[in-house]
């Protein structure tokens, strides 16, 4: 048996749900587990692992895909600075279709605008290296995950001595994000599945505060059936026991401090910011904006531009499920109007927006 096959095993995925049901089955009301990345939303539903448990479980999508939660303002940013005749934008493919003020990305590139999907932010430097007589804007977007390589790029184009290559930063962090909706009354929340790839760059410690503050604990999950059962199942152990702390359920890729060579790059070209995020608001010390020393790449300091404020599509509940208050099909528009082919919010848009996992997996 492979690594793999371990992880996938049914016999060894149904043995650790049933210990889970057998804690569930014992309480005496829904025990609500927020799963906070997009990628667990999406593996819960592609393995069917809701249906193994106890009816007393309550799964909770939270705010961990970077497309759902970046804010309407940075895109209303973004579209600004496409129409302006020496600018290239590039962006992930996923940015592409999130709607705001009656536009996107995508359409806008139908209208002539120079817009580009790339794969990485080195392609952007290529890009920029390639036109030198044009400004390349590269959206960045996502958690601690992504944050190293566009550090990296920047201290590249630094060596390189390029003056046309610009970032656009909404890069988010995830603990004051999750400080936010564990303070908010909104939603009662008795564990958290923690994202495995952020955690492989900052380590466990950065969740320390979860248990200590809010009597809660939390686990570091992979992505494999496995991996997630067990995260369950030791977060029902622990809530029944009432002994709460950070449980390290990737061992095989989270360490302890995390990878320090990514931290350290971060903490060179990145500085704390207030940052907003769809459907949460504004959070303080959540972002990662260019410090001074690399100002020269802030594409916000080299291009400003004014944006009026943005109100969210009509009807749209993007905001209520990022914070776990309800869940798709409460809203009006879900399946309806807003579709993965008309998306009316991020959600729907993202492959790992909720919204989109619910499309393509969920049966009332």
């Amino acid at each position: 048996m492979d690594i793999l096959d371990k992880y996938r095993s049914k016999d060894l995925v149904l043995n650790i749900s049933e210990k889970a049901n057998k804690i569930l089955s014992r309480s005496s009301g829904k025990i609500s587990l927020m799963e906070v990345c997009g990628t667990h939303t999406v593996e819960i539903f592609r393995f069917g692992l809701r249906n193994l448990f106890h009816s007393n479980l309550n799964l909770i999508s939270g705010p961990g895909c970077p497309v759902c939660v970046t804010g309407l303002h940075f895109l209303d940013k973004a579209i600004s600075l496409s129409r302006r005749d020496n600018i290239t934008i590039t962006t992930f493919g996923d940015m592409m279709r999130v709607p705001v003020s009656r536009t996107s990305l995508s359409r806008e590139r139908s209208a002539g605008r120079d817009i580009r999907v790339v794969y990485s932010c080195l392609d952007s430097l290529e890009i920029a290296s390639l036109n030198p007589n044009r400004d390349i804007v590269f959206l960045g977007v996502g958690f601690e995950t992504t944050v190293p390589t566009v550090a990296s790029t920047i201290l590249t184009a630094k060596e390189r001595g390029l003056k046309n290559f610009f970032v656009l930063s909404a890069h988010k962090t995830m603990p004051t994000a999750l400080e936010a909706i564990l303070n908010s009354d909104s939603v009662n929340i008795n564990g958290l599945i923690c994202p495995g790839h952020v955690s492989a760059i900052t380590g466990i410690h950065i969740y320390d505060f979860i248990p200590e503050r809010y009597n809660i604990s939390c686990a570091v999950s992979g992505f494999e059936p496995l991996d997630i059962v067990s995260s369950i199942y030791q977060l029902c152990e622990s809530l029944e026991s009432h002994e709460f702390r950070v449980i390290n359920n990737y061992s095989r890729v989270v360490t302890e401090f995390g990878n320090s060579k990514a931290q350290s790059v971060i903490n060179e070209v990145f500085e704390e910011s207030d940052e907003e995020w769809r459907g949460i608001g504004l959070i303080p010390r959540s972002g990662l904006k260019i410090k001074p020393e690399y100002s020269a790449f802030d594409a916000d300091l080299n291009f400003p531009v004014e944006v009026e404020d943005t109100r969210g599509p009509s009807g749209c509940r993007c905001g209520e499920i990022l914070r776990g208050t309800i869940l798709p099909p409460a809203c009006p528009l879900f399946r309806k109007t807003c579709t993965p082919e008309n998306p009316i919010g991020a959600c729907m848009v993202s492959s790992e927006g909720t919204c989109a996992a619910f499309y393509k997996y969920y049966v009332d």
